[in-house]
């Protein structure tokens, strides 16, 4: 990731987008473009293909799920292109449609979360590093929605450590939120990737697989 990565926010409410480009620029981000609409976002994303995006789900002219949609669009174009998606409440469908291609770099936050601006940049930091960062909130319904439990194999511990690394949360945060060793995370992580058939491969694509085994999507 650059020292200074590049930014496209993308948000129809000029205060909050004029607050998140001050917040993203005041932690090492170079907002290189903000808009206000799915037709400027698609055109800033092929444009610019920045190293992250912000983007909101509902924008104009439909006000529906344009933003979600531009972004996925683009993606197809481009695949990995890092996109942090921020929505009022939690939508399944979304988050699906988002971690579908299970090339990571992907978030999906309420808009709550940005109040909080460590929590928030920590997320933005983490797509564009090509991770996930997935809000709890969402994780909990995904999970709550499967069907069909492919983590029999895990043993409670081992659930709880990769609910935290869906989340985003890196091995010595995990370690932090449940109080023991960063090497007793890596050995609960090298046992979630055995049990669940991940093959050695780059870490991060690793923990993708994971939390996509976790939430349930193909």
């Amino acid at each position: 990731m650059p020292a200074r990565p590049r930014c496209v926010v993308a948000e129809d409410q000029y205060l909050l987008r004029d607050g998140l480009t001050h917040l993203l620029t005041a932690h090492g981000f170079d907002v290189v473009e903000a808009v206000g609409t799915g037709p400027e976002l698609e055109r800033a994303l092929r444009t610019h293909r920045p190293d992250v995006s912000v983007v909101d789900v509902r924008m104009p002219p439909t006000l529906t799920d344009e933003g979600l949609q531009v972004a996925l669009a683009v993606r197809r174009d481009l695949p990995g292109l890092p996109i942090l998606v921020l929505s009022q409440h939690v939508e399944q469908l979304y988050a699906r449609e988002l971690l579908a291609d299970g090339a990571g770099a992907i978030g999906y936050l309420l808009k709550d979360r940005v109040f909080n601006a460590d929590q928030f940049i920590d997320a933005v930091r983490r797509v564009a590093g090509g991770g996930t960062a997935m809000d709890p909130e969402v994780i909990a319904k995904l999970v709550a929605g499967n069907a069909s439990d492919p983590l029999a194999a895990l043993t409670p511990r081992e659930r709880e450590v990769l609910g935290l690394m869906a989340e985003g949360c890196s091995n010595a945060a995990i370690a932090g939120r449940l109080h023991f060793s960063e090497g007793a995370v890596g050995k609960h992580t090298a046992n979630i990737f055995a049990k669940l058939g991940i093959v050695a491969s780059d870490d991060t694509n690793r923990r993708v697989l994971a939390v996509l085994a976790y939430l349930g999507t193909p």
